[in-house]
């Protein structure tokens, strides 16, 4: 990409209805998340049962169960996680209320202190902290982001659970579908497709990154095909050794 390249305008409208909008929330780390681990956990389901050398029925069965049984504990644990951070948010914000109705002086100070830090002085200073304390709401959106580091907007537990359930059950079901099609040695196949599934899940969080998509591709492939590869040996290690017990 040209470096000289701008993804937006700079018109003064065209900045003022940006601004206006506000900052678009991003959910691709639930959807890689959920892809990537809806991939993994099917192709150890595959592995397991042909190592165990189980029907195809019995395989897809299985899978099945795995895509929508794991798929919805993922979506339930990243709507619970996400509900946490929000719940966390909110606890900060109702501390930092209070802090500014007990103890004005001392919160006035922290401002001080954290735009003397970022290089203001004298009346540049002084007039920064008389603008951010002078309305509530900005002061105390100032300290949740400069003081405890926490993001300004917050996600949907629903909408990151939605993105995760989704992208389970459309990456996780590609393993099975050499098995569903009935295509020859389909071991292989669901093995090929899993490595492509990777390599696509990286490629298309490029578009986020400034990592080249081929890279990114790369980088998602080697840490998703290693977690196949040790589902795999796993799965096989299992089946071998229940096949040996009386």
């Amino acid at each position: 990409m040209d470096p000289r390249h701008l993804e937006h305008g700079h018109d003064p409208r065209d900045i003022a209805s940006r601004l206006k909008q506000g900052p678009r929330i991003s959910y691709l780390r639930d959807w890689v998340y959920g892809g990537i681990d809806g991939t993994v956990t099917t192709f150890a389901v595959v592995a397991g049962v042909t190592g165990a050398e189980l029907s195809t029925k019995a395989l897809l069965i299985l899978g099945a169960a795995n895509l929508f049984a794991d798929g919805f504990s993922m979506a339930a644990a990243n709507y619970s996680g996400t509900r946490a951070e929000i719940d966390e948010y909110e606890q900060v914000r109702r501390m930092e209320e209070r802090h500014v109705e007990v103890a004005p002086e001392g919160e006035r100070e922290e401002i001080r202190q954290i735009f003397e830090a970022k290089g203001f002085s004298g009346e540049a200073l002084d007039s920064a902290v008389k603008v951010i304390t002078g309305t509530r709401k900005r002061w105390i959106d100032t300290m949740m982001t400069e003081e405890h580091g926490l993001p300004p907007i917050t996600r949907s537990p629903a909408r990151a659970a939605l993105m995760t359930f989704l992208a389970f059950l459309l990456c996780g079901a590609i393993p099975l579908v050499p098995f569903v099609a009935g295509l020859p040695n389909s071991i292989w196949s669901s093995t090929l497709m899993t490595g492509f599934t990777f390599f696509l899940i990286g490629s298309l969080r490029s578009r986020w990154s400034p990592a080249p998509w081929w890279r990114a591709g790369l980088e998602t492939f080697t840490i998703g095909i290693t977690a196949a590869g040790i589902a795999y040996v796993v799965g096989v290690a299992v089946a071998s050794l229940i096949g040996q017990l009386p």
